[in-house]
């Protein structure tokens, strides 16, 4: 325990939102110092800009997914962040990538931080898997699925990000020649990889 009744009150806000910011204490009229104070005895991580984790909090690999999933919930984890969930090539974002409807409200975060993008039709609906967590379902697209975004959104994550996934799912047979030609065609981006497809049988 904390003897210092405004270090534990900022404690108690981290576990209860899963995280604490400067102007949170503001609200309560205790000084940002103490995050400091935290900071340095080890009782807080900075996680990002003005962002503040409990230290001992026991947080899975995929809280900042859960975390994002909860704040936006019609959306669905896609590209660099299912690669990363699915073990997929070596991207490790900063940022937790997430599709929404073209129509939907941009979401404004500041924890966990979010790359939006937008996908529609049956380029957003198919290909979603449902994983539940403690307290919130992850939605998340399927590996084939997320390799043929991957390529779609080439100019936004890399060619050679594509390639790497492509190559990856297929030495560790996570989706078939068959999987990876229906999202192909069902996100427009056949053509495109076709022959790196080619090359693979």
């Amino acid at each position: 325990m904390n003897e210092n009744p405004k270090s534990e009150t900022i404690l108690q806000l981290a576990g209860e939102r899963g995280m604490v910011r400067p102007k949170d204490l503001k609200e309560l009229n205790i000084a940002p110092v103490y995050l400091q104070r935290l900071l340095a005895k080890g009782q807080l991580v900075r996680s990002g800009r003005g962002i503040y984790l409990l230290a001992n909090a026991d947080f899975t690999e995929n809280y900042s997914l859960a975390e994002a999933c909860k704040r936006v919930p019609n959306g669905v984890v896609c590209l660099l962040s299912a690669l990363r969930y699915h073990e997929i090539g070596s991207q490790n974002p900063s940022q937790v990538w997430m599709a929404i409807h073209p129509k939907a409200h941009r979401p404004r975060l500041d924890f966990p931080p979010v790359r939006i993008v937008r996908f529609s039709g049956p380029a957003f609906t198919d290909g979603i898997e449902e994983h539940p967590t403690t307290d919130v379902i992850l939605r998340i697209y399927n590996v084939p699925k997320t390799i043929a975004d991957c390529f779609r959104y080439r100019n936004k994550i890399g060619l050679d990000v594509a390639l790497d996934a492509l190559r990856d799912c297929w030495s560790s047979r996570r989706a078939t020649i068959d999987e990876l030609w229906q999202y192909a065609k069902l996100v427009k981006i056949a053509t495109v990889m076709r022959p790196y497809l080619e090359t693979l049988t």
